[in-house]
């Protein structure tokens, strides 16, 4: 099946390769040459505009995005929409907002181009295990896009599905990335709590091989986490500062809007902005106050 993939970032790149393996043809473009050149070593046909990508497909065409949220998206879909014709299908298979997703979609319904938005997991790994895939859109498009999709999961019959119409995809994932927040930051303070009981000498690589096997916390997420511990014990070289991509954000605002209470993603989404702070002034002022109402000594800034 013909497919042009928008956007050769590491994932794109890796997908890209996974539906080459499958006997699919590519259409590859991206803004960096290089990354369209060697998608060419790869066995994808390049493009070197987006015209030329809905020019070298066949119609009725399908172009799959992978470019950051936000105004990339939306400049690229809205490129492309000016290019394509009825019949032909956009999928973003990003980490867009569902809200943007189920503007878009019906915006290009209009024209007569069907929009899928498929939120995508599975990182680097993804090239050798499969993606998972949550697929929002109309039912016809989704089976033409079967194909690709059954290629691109783990097996034909596992790991994607069909969720809902527009904009259900893109929620599924945001979800799916708040309970990774979670999952992550649950992982890191027990493994942090073991740490600091330094009587026992507790050994955190041996511990994360143990729970691996049998036990009710095993996970992929686990997995990686001995991987970690395999290759750096004190994980020396890495500072303590971790980003969010948006989808956590975005989780906790749904669920403030619906009343719904998440607590634990709420608290895990806190956390990695706690991360970044170098010097909280919220921490300074406890101690502050301290001092005020006992008298109690602050230690001074190095």
């Amino acid at each position: 099946m013909d497919i042009a993939m928008v956007g050769l970032g590491k994932m794109g790149v890796n997908m890209t390769k996974r539906l080459l393996e499958g006997g699919h043809r590519i259409v590859a473009y991206d803004l960096n040459e290089g990354a369209v050149r060697s998608a060419e070593e790869a066995g994808a046909a390049g493009a070197h505009s987006l015209e030329e990508v809905v020019a070298k497909l066949v119609a009725p065409r399908v172009v799959w995005v992978m470019v950051p949220a936000g105004e990339p998206t939306e400049s690229t879909v809205s490129a492309l929409a000016e290019q394509m014709e009825p019949g032909d299908i956009i999928v973003d298979g990003g980490n867009s907002n569902y809200k943007e997703s189920v503007r878009r979609s019906s915006r290009l319904l209009d024209q007569g181009i069907h929009f899928v938005d498929v939120g995508t997991s599975g990182g680097v790994w993804g090239l050798t295990e499969g993606y998972s895939m949550m697929v929002g859109g109309d039912v016809t498009a989704v089976e033409r896009l079967r194909p690709i999709l059954e290629t691109l999961a783990p097996a034909k019959d596992r790991g994607w599905g069909h969720v809902g119409p527009s904009g259900a995809g893109h929620f599924v994932k945001m979800i799916h990335n708040g309970i990774e927040y979670g999952l992550m930051q649950a992982y890191a303070e027990g493994f942090e709590l073991m740490s600091n009981k330094g009587e026992f000498g507790l050994d955190l690589h041996q511990i994360a091989e143990i729970w691996r096997e049998g036990s009710v916390v095993r996970s992929w997420l686990l997995d990686l986490t001995a991987r970690a511990l395999a290759e750096n014990p004190t994980l020396e070289g890495i500072a303590a500062y971790v980003p969010d991509s948006g989808e956590g954000r975005w989780t906790v605002i749904e669920a403030i809007e619906m009343g719904c209470s998440i607590p634990v993603i709420t608290a895990a989404l806190e956390r990695r902005f706690r991360s970044r702070a170098e010097a909280p002034l919220s921490d300074k002022l406890l101690a502050a106050m301290r001092r005020q109402f006992g008298g109690h000594a602050v230690k001074p800034e190095e």
